[in-house]
């Protein structure tokens, strides 16, 4: 069985497709990992980009790649958690529709996969405060997150 992160909650994305294209229902407010809304945000990923590490002390991450595929990695560096430590790792994207739901002090990021931009979209609980933001973050390469994202060296990520 693959680690666990307390708290996290994936959800299986379902594609309506018709001949003029298809949708894809990401987050409802009747979904059980639903919360409350903060904003909807879209983010994307050039191949071979790292987008890490960071957390947030007050809002809940709900995200999924709605085009090309990402590489997703989580690690839970909460001190009072019971999976203090583990990491998780999701591909997302249009080969594996999933909504990944982070909970508050769960180090997260992603890294474009494949040979075409990424597309991220992200519905957090809270909307971005510009005066006081609500990231802590950590350089892709740390020491402190056990995790190897491929970094090339000379090249800039993050």
């Amino acid at each position: 069985m693959k680690p666990t992160i307390d708290g996290v909650a994936i959800k299986n994305l379902r594609l309506i497709p018709d001949e003029r294209g298809w949708l894809m229902e990401i987050l409802r407010c009747d979904d059980a990992i639903f919360e409350k809304f903060g904003q909807v945000y879209c983010t994307t990923a050039y191949p071979g980009v790292v987008k890490a590490w960071h957390y947030h002390k007050k809002q809940t991450d709900n995200f999924t790649c709605v085009h090309g595929m990402m590489k997703v990695a989580l690690y839970d560096a909460r001190e009072d958690s019971p999976t203090r430590g583990n990491l998780m790792e999701f591909f997302v994207g249009e080969k594996n529709p999933i909504l990944i739901s982070v909970p508050p002090g769960v180090y997260h990021g992603f890294k474009g996969i494949g040979t075409e931009t990424a597309f991220f979209v992200s519905i957090p609980t809270l909307p971005y405060s510009y005066d006081d933001p609500d990231e802590f973050r950590l350089p892709p390469d740390t020491n402190e997150i056990p995790y190897d994202w491929g970094l090339t060296p000379g090249l800039k990520h993050g």
